[in-house]
């Protein structure tokens, strides 16, 4: 009778274990699939600010779209200062496999493919690594999930969710997030490096109702050990606005005609 009871305590602890498991998935799928859109048209203007508190100004378009199959294909383009003006980078995502990513720099006068391997590397001197830009549509899948607990952060309440790389060749050893309750926004990211010390914070500090999705209008990677930060400030966006086909491609990259 006892081996019965334990077997049965057991299991219910363990079946315990699978439905938070699950849970925190779906909270995770939930929170990147929030805003339902065929293209995503915005411009930036990024503020990069150094330790000491220097800043620089850039001013940036990102074009979004969907193929046929759902997977998502980025297009960010340089626009001001002079010296980055013609920056163009393209980020494919593939189902199954690593993500696709190339960049144009003027300065080369050509395009390069991003190697996997650099997905820990800065994109143009940001905080942001190429790996980071394709973060908000990262795969549930990749990771293992799991609900660490529920609090109050910044008067909200919230889901507290742990996600572990299953590929332990990933940039990040594990991602803390706290997702909004109510409506599913990611307020904040930890993010903690392969020796497992958090090297990154990303935060969304101000939402707007935009074609009625609740929209991040002002989002700041800081990097912790340098003190530094990149902020992007939304300065105008519009969902499933006509995009053509032809933007995401490495002859849209090198030419900047669609």
């Amino acid at each position: 009778m006892r081996k019965k009871v334990c077997f049965a305590v057991i299991a219910f602890i363990l079946s315990g274990f699978a439905i938070g498991a699950q849970d925190a998935a779906s909270i995770v799928e939930r929170s990147r699939n929030r805003i339902q859109a065929n293209t995503t048209s915005t411009r930036f203007r990024m503020i990069i600010t150094a330790r000491g508190g220097a800043q620089t100004e850039r001013q940036i378009d990102q074009y979004s779209k969907k193929d046929s199959n759902g997977n998502n294909r980025s297009v960010i383009v340089f626009l001001e200062p002079r010296e980055v003006r013609g920056t163009r980078f393209l980020t494919i995502e593939n189902r199954g496999r690593n993500n696709d990513q190339w960049i144009f720099l003027p300065s080369l006068g050509r395009v390069r493919r991003i190697a996997a391997s650099e997905g820990s590397g800065s994109f143009v001197g940001t905080d942001f690594s190429y790996d980071d830009l394709a973060s908000a549509d990262r795969r549930t899948d990749l990771d293992n999930h799991r609900l660490l607990r529920e609090e109050r952060f910044n008067n909200r309440d919230c889901f507290v969710i742990e996600s572990i790389p299953k590929d332990t060749s990933y940039q990040y050893s594990r991602m803390i997030q706290w997702i909004d309750k109510n409506n599913y926004v990611p307020h904040k990211v930890e993010l903690y490096d392969r020796r497992g010390a958090h090297v990154k914070t990303l935060e969304i500090l101000q939402l707007r109702e935009v074609q009625g999705r609740l929209s991040p209008f002002v989002t700041r990677m800081t990097t912790i050990a340098a003190g530094t930060s990149t902020t992007l400030n939304v300065v105008e966006l519009r969902y499933d606005a006509a995009i053509p086909e032809s933007v995401f491609t490495t002859n849209y990259l090198e030419t900047g005609r669609p």
